[in-house]
């Protein structure tokens, strides 16, 4: 039986990333910059003040732990999708399109940066040091909890990368503009969404849904109070909102993205 297509282009990508374990090793160490850059700006922080957003510093630290590690997932699989507005500017996006497999996830398996999974690692092991450090009181709920959510928040911030794709179609020299949406939501998952303004928390809470990534579902897995914009209560079953708030963000990335293949006319038209 022949193998999977993209079974062999993730295959054909790995293999080619590792095959010079010295300099794949070195780009490994050089993605854990960014969990590093952010984790000591979290510990700065408490370095001057006991809490954050009524989180001390081990449920700060799991909530910026959740978030990392989901985002940095979604970007080990589909960040390069950023990459866009260059296949339309050269014309390039054309050759995929003329492949008998659907264009999303030809771009998809295209360019898969396995050094990114440094971060994936950086930000697991805080996660792990952390739930050590907080008083959690585990059930099989809770234990499913912290599962949902981590699939959850790096399946939304997936669908947050092919939104922004999508919307290249139209733009093409705005990504920068659909960044600001999708790293924007990285910075406000890794921090309490209580510490940020009213209308910042209201963007980053039913705009850009990053409060779901970690937040969320951090105050009900340790039991503690608090509230989204608006006066909803936080925790309890709003905890296990994630995977809505993901789904929701996919519908609206999934449709734009069809929409914007129907708007692309080609590079010699």
């Amino acid at each position: 039986m022949a193998d999977n297509p993209y079974a062999v282009l993730v295959r054909l990508r790995m293999r080619a990333q590792t095959v010079y374990r010295g300099s794949f090793a070195i780009d490994v160490v050089a993605s854990l910059g960014a969990t590093v850059s952010g984790f000591g700006e979290l510990y700065v922080i408490f370095a001057n003040v006991p809490a954050l957003g009524g989180l001390d510093f081990p449920a700060a630290a799991l909530v910026f732990a959740i978030g990392h590690v989901a985002f940095s997932v979604a970007d080990l699989v589909v960040g390069h999708l950023d990459a866009l507005p260059t296949y339309l500017r050269a014309g390039t996006l054309d050759a995929f399109l003329l492949r008998p497999l659907p264009v999303l996830a030809q771009l998809v398996v295209a360019e898969i940066s396995l050094r990114r999974f440094g971060r994936t690692a950086a930000g697991t092991a805080i996660a792990v040091v952390a739930l050590a450090r907080c008083d959690v009181a585990w059930t099989p709920a809770k234990a499913a909890l912290l599962a949902v959510t981590i699939c959850a928040g790096a399946a939304l911030f997936a669908g947050l990368f092919v939104a922004a794709a999508a919307v290249q179609f139209w733009l093409v020299e705005g990504a920068e503009f659909t960044s600001s949406f999708v790293y924007g939501g990285n910075y406000a998952a890794q921090f309490p969404a209580s510490v940020f303004a009213t209308p910042a928390r209201v963007l980053f809470t039913f705009v850009v849904p990053a409060a779901f990534v970690a937040y969320l579902p951090v105050l009900t897995l340790l039991d503690i109070p608090g509230a989204v914009p608006g006066g909803v209560p936080a925790g309890g079953a709003l905890g296990w909102c994630s995977p809505l708030a993901a789904a929701a963000v996919w519908t609206v990335a999934l449709l734009g993205w069809r929409a914007g293949l129907r708007h692309y006319t080609g590079a010699g038209s």
